[in-house]
């Protein structure tokens, strides 16, 4: 339990020796300083309960609140907002135990497994700017729901078992007949022959093939032959299929990488392709299959809908699956194999209209267990300054290692020189770089669109990532010049900017749990930005170093590492690695 959550449930107590009952009384900042610290707005609920003026209901309280030294300051607001201030002396204990055990500051929650499904690279297919945000909410998302005590598994979910592999497999089928995976005769071990194909080929053959599809009908018929011999796993093109994920993937990994997204599972829709036949049986045997032009379909409208809801698709005409069933699939997989509290798919807003089709479709015949909730956490899409997609400069899609690159020409800019040795600057611009766009990415709702520019992001003044890191540096660069000094302890306050940073300091679980319950970190990247910020004022203020009064010194050192190591674990939640030097 955090202490401010202690506090909350001693004043709570308190507020019942008054006479009264309440449940889950929360302190709120107060946005009067000059009034209080914090504000108590309770007695306007209790005064329906107990038929009586909130205000006399706020004098009792306040005589219970004025017999505890751990307040001062108390007084009463308008009707009846009762006003809370810490003495110097009790905030200055509670940071000297958050100090001691980190720990202190976060509220943990009851454990649950949850599997996370983000990243959606399709294979064969480039990275391009589309993937950022799900790559970065959904590893951030994960990282906070570990730190708050749940059980997360990263499933980067794979594209690798719809048309654009039959499309890239009939691709090269064109491009090389010669080869063994084509020849129906060959007897031979398809897992010692390596194509001549690699994933710059590949990147080039998708979208060829994607384009000559939509002009070429014969072209496509022959795609969708493919597809079903890939899902059917037809000797010779179900081989190539897996030669060419191998090759996609390896690729896909190395720019999750530079992102630091890290899954815990690289699995695909083709894993969960033994599932289909059990799942089929499933439909069947419920009766929800309904045939429709040859295909087959399941109705998921229900009779509270006020707009459209289309069927599912389930098998096409030619027998291949959807993207929808390898969905549904893929949930009979993960019940049978982990058996999650919950499922949850960090995947762009304007697939939620699957995802309700995919939902109501498991649901209806029970695929998963009533408990087990199934969440899609949409976001919206990074712009460019023209409010539209993200574009290289010649309007075409940019991959993400041409976004990572063009913000690393910015950030080698602000490269110190004189600070980091010539044979790192590559790997600090670098780092720097995807420190930029994450925290670009990651600050406002996820839900809303936004506008990134290079330039702006990857400045050192103003709310940027590599401000964040410069600031984070240089508390590191303090703590080691004061290694030799006494650190530990907080006994005293100089200036309200350090009261400032202590109770920001308390507000951290509430941070991080309201983080959690949106499912976005804007409210984690507020909040680092506002408490490095008040630390860079206070720094400019105080020499903290050179300080003769030795008690003030070791209560601004211990400030100094709570907040130093607040901002280590809150750019590690938010994936964002920092340099030694920059």
């Amino acid at each position: 339990m955090s202490i401010i959550k202690k506090l909350n449930n001693d004043i709570e107590k308190l507020v019942e020796q008054a006479g009264y009952k309440v449940e889950n009384l929360a302190l709120q900042p107060s946005g009067r300083r000059d009034l209080g610290q914090f504000q108590l707005n309770d007695a306007m609920t209790l005064a329906r309960t107990y038929k009586k003026s909130p205000r006399l209901i706020a004098e009792d309280i306040i005589k219970i609140l004025q017999q505890d030294s751990r307040f001062t300051n108390l007084n009463i607001a308008g009707p009846g907002f009762i006003n809370i201030t810490l003495t110097d002396a009790y905030l200055g204990e509670l940071l000297t135990q958050i100090y001691e055990d980190k720990n202190l500051n976060i509220d943990k929650r009851p454990r649950k497994k949850i599997i996370l499904d983000y990243g959606g690279a399709n294979v064969a297919k480039a990275l391009h700017v589309g993937h950022l945000r799900s790559a970065n909410i959904g590893e951030a998302l994960k990282r906070l729901a570990t730190l708050l005590g749940y059980e997360v598994i990263g499933d980067a979910h794979l594209g690798d078992y719809g048309r654009p592999l039959g499309l890239v497999v009939l691709e090269i089928k064109k491009r090389y007949p010669e080869l063994p995976y084509f020849d129906e005769s060959y007897t031979g071990d398809f897992s010692e022959i390596e194509p001549p194909i690699t994933n710059s080929d590949l990147e080039e053959i998708y979208p060829y093939a994607s384009s000559k599809s939509k002009e070429d009908e014969k072209y496509l018929e022959e795609a969708r032959d493919i597809t079903f011999k890939i899902q059917n796993h037809e000797r010779g093109y179900y081989d190539l299929w897996k030669k060419v994920v191998e090759i996609s993937k390896k690729d896909i990994k190395q720019v999750y990488d530079m992102l630091n997204v890290n899954f815990e599972l690289w699995l695909g829709e083709s894993d969960a392709a033994e599932y289909l036949d059990e799942l089929t049986k499933i439909y069947e045997e419920s009766n929800v299959l309904i045939e429709s032009e040859g295909a087959q379909i399941i109705e998921v409208k229900e009779d509270s809908d006020t707009s459209p809801m289309p069927p599912l698709l389930f098998k096409r005409s030619n027998g291949t699956v959807s993207y929808e069933t390898t969905d549904l699939a893929t949930i009979l997989q993960r019940q049978k194999e982990m058996n999650p509290d919950e499922i949850w798919y960090c995947v762009d807003a304007r697939q939620g209209l699957h995802f309700d089709q995919v939902f109501r479709a498991a649901r209806k015949v029970k695929l998963i267990e009533d408990k087990v909730i199934l969440e899609h956490i949409g976001f919206g899409t990074m712009n460019g300054k023209d409010g539209k997609p993200f574009k290289t400069r010649d309007g075409g899609v940019m991959s993400l290692k041409g976004l990572i690159n063009l913000v690393e020409e910015e950030t080698r800019k602000k490269i110190n020189p004189d600070t980091v040795e010539e044979d790192m600057r590559e790997e600090v611009a670098k780092t720097v770089a995807i420190a930029a766009l994450k925290y670009a990415d990651l600050l406002p709702f996820r839900g809303t669109d936004y506008i990134f520019e290079p330039e702006k992001f990857a400045d050192l003044e103003g709310k940027t990532g590599p401000y964040l890191l410069y600031s984070t540096i240089r508390m590191k660069s303090l703590l080691t010049k004061g290694e030799s000094l006494e650190i530990g302890k907080i006994t005293q306050f100089k200036t309200e900017t350090e009261k400032d940073i202590a109770l920001t300091i308390l507000r951290l679980p509430t941070t991080l749990n309201k983080a959690l319950d949106s499912r976005s970190l804007n409210d984690i990247t507020e909040y680092i930005y506002k408490l490095t910020s008040l630390y860079n004022k206070f720094y400019a203020e105080n020499k903290i170093l050179t300080e003769e009064d030795k008690e003030l010194q070791k209560s601004w050192l211990t400030l100094t590492k709570i907040v130093y190591d607040i901002n280590m674990t809150l750019l590690d939640v938010l994936a964002i690695k920092v340099p030694e030097k920059m």
